[in-house]
């Protein structure tokens, strides 16, 4: 007998992207509101130390700290990495060193990139200089980068008093955080996900204590053991627990409100998710029996329906809630 090849294990691009929003305290909105200023503030310690970049409470005494200083826009490079293939959204679209560097004044080290054309350009000890962006809008990409500085470190380079108050100062920001990867489901996964394209449901069951999980996680998650019995479930199911979704999502083309479901498939001992349709939203309850609704061409169901029949018995489905 002929061997039937194994699915393809699966691999997708994904990406993860949100706007992060947070307001600004009196020292981080002086010290992001000096950088527009082409100002380098940081805080003074009870001990005398000067940190930049500055924080609201000592590191090392919980201390809250508000006596700003200025520093120098010069500095010295105390240790370095380099990078040989910037990302999106770093700060140079060449290779660059990372490097953490002391700014004359302060007491401890500033995160940044060096613009050097190699790695053999970059030492530790080496003299820097802030370069600035040619537009500053209150932000740490207001430094642009760092850039090697011929000068040596002047005897009034100490930290001069500030007080931190500029002409309409920076109360808040948005930072985008984003996530690029690619994502493997792997055997027992991929496995599913070509089932569904076949608009079938296939699950994996674990011979030790008999249960049949979907979607398959290649092993038991009770009994620790590899899973390959595959099981074919459903196509209906029981909605175990609902949550009604009344923010509407970027990029997602469905009018709110809507229906989010566990719904547990017919000879399945794990609950999936997924959206109910076909009835009004205030009328989806527990026990309620559905079965999915395929687009053409679709991979994957793209909700689930009202079957007709009587709700289930809360004993059937207890254990899955």
């Amino acid at each position: 007998m002929a061997s039937v090849p194994a699915p393809e294990v699966l691999r997708a691009p994904l990406v993860v992207e949100f706007p992060f929003t947070r307001s600004l305290g009196p020292v981080q909105s002086a010290f992001l509101t000096g950088l527009r200023e082409r100002t380098v503030l940081g805080v003074r310690t009870g001990d005398g130390r000067t940190l930049v970049p500055p924080v609201e409470y000592d590191p090392v005494t919980a201390e809250e700290l508000r006596d700003l200083v200025e520093v120098a826009a010069t500095g010295t490079v105390t240790t370095w990495a380099w990078n040989h293939e910037p990302r999106r959204g770093q700060p140079l679209g060449t290779p660059f060193a990372w490097v953490l560097v002391t700014l004359d004044g302060a007491d401890t080290a500033l995160l940044h990139a060096l613009d050097v054309p190699g790695p053999d350009a970059v030492r530790t000890g080496m003299r820097v200089r802030v370069r600035w962006a040619a537009e500053r809008v209150g932000a740490i990409t207001d430094i642009a980068c760092f850039e090697p500085y011929d000068g040596t470190r002047g005897a009034d380079r100490g930290p001069r008093a500030h007080a931190g108050e500029f002409d309409e100062p920076v109360t808040g920001i948005v930072a985008p955080a984003r996530l690029d990867y690619t994502y493997s489901p792997g055997r027992a996964q991929s496995a599913y996900l070509h089932a569904l394209a076949d608009r079938k449901t296939v699950g994996e069951r674990c011979p030790a204590c008999r249960k049949v999980y979907v979607p398959p996680r290649g092993a038991c998650p009770t009994c620790g053991v590899a899973t390959e019995e595959r099981v074919e479930v459903g196509p209906r199911g029981t909605v175990t627990t609902y949550c009604i979704v009344n923010i509407k999502a970027k990029n997602l083309d469905i009018e709110v409100p809507y229906v989010y479901a566990h719904i547990a498939l017919d000879g399945a001992d794990l609950a999936l998710h997924a959206r109910i349709a076909g009835i009004p939203y205030d009328e989806v309850r527990m026990g309620l029996r559905v079965e999915p609704v395929w687009t053409d061409g679709g991979r994957y169901p793209d909700h689930y329906r009202p079957t007709g029949e009587p709700d289930a018995d809360y004993d059937t489905y207890k254990e899955l809630v």
